[in-house]
């Protein structure tokens, strides 16, 4: 008897080990979904960048982030090299607006997103997403080695389960 109860308490701790959520993620759900597209491991504390070709003047666009610690999106910088549709043409509050090494930047930002609305480019399809990785080397991929070209994604940072992490894809160098 003392052994059956023991097998039912290890099977039902690893159930519960396996689906509670543990590791913070940057989570790449499918447009207006909760199917999960991608993932990438992540820590608060940790930044990203997402570079996409901007498809109009042809120049790479680095929008940057950070993890903060209640899981929200910061965006701390934006790096440009013309101006035209879509792009700023001033800093606000706060921010800094400077030339530096022929781009423009604007530093200082503090815009927080619970999730981001991203789409995969189509027009020009070279999205890219860089991260450092923990031995301090920025690591990057193109979206389509993951994405189709023109689709929609939410982006959350949340926790994953042992269970999600092992099932879902996840984002390599």
């Amino acid at each position: 008897m003392a052994s059956i109860v023991l097998a039912f308490v290890v099977c039902l701790s690893a159930i519960v080990l396996m689906t509670v959520p543990a590791k913070p993620a940057l989570i790449f759900y499918e447009r207006n979904t909760d199917s999960i597209s991608a993932y990438l491991p992540i820590e608060a504390g940790q930044t990203f960048q997402i570079i996409f070709t901007h498809s109009i003047h042809l120049t790479d666009v680095i929008e940057k982030y950070e993890v903060t610690k209640e899981h929200q999106i910061k965006q701390y910088e934006f790096v440009f090299e013309e101006f035209g549709i879509g792009m700023p043409s001033n800093a606000v509050g706060n921010e800094e607006f400077v030339y530096e090494n022929g781009k423009y930047h604007i530093k200082n930002m503090e815009n927080y997103f619970h999730a981001m609305k991203v789409r995969n480019g189509k027009t020009v399809s070279e999205h890219r997403l860089v991260w450092e990785n923990g031995n301090g080397e920025e690591q990057m991929i193109y979206f389509n080695q993951y994405f189709v070209p023109g689709e929609w994604f939410t982006l959350k940072v949340e926790k994953l389960s042992l269970f999600q992490s092992w099932k879902e894809v996840k984002i390599r160098e």
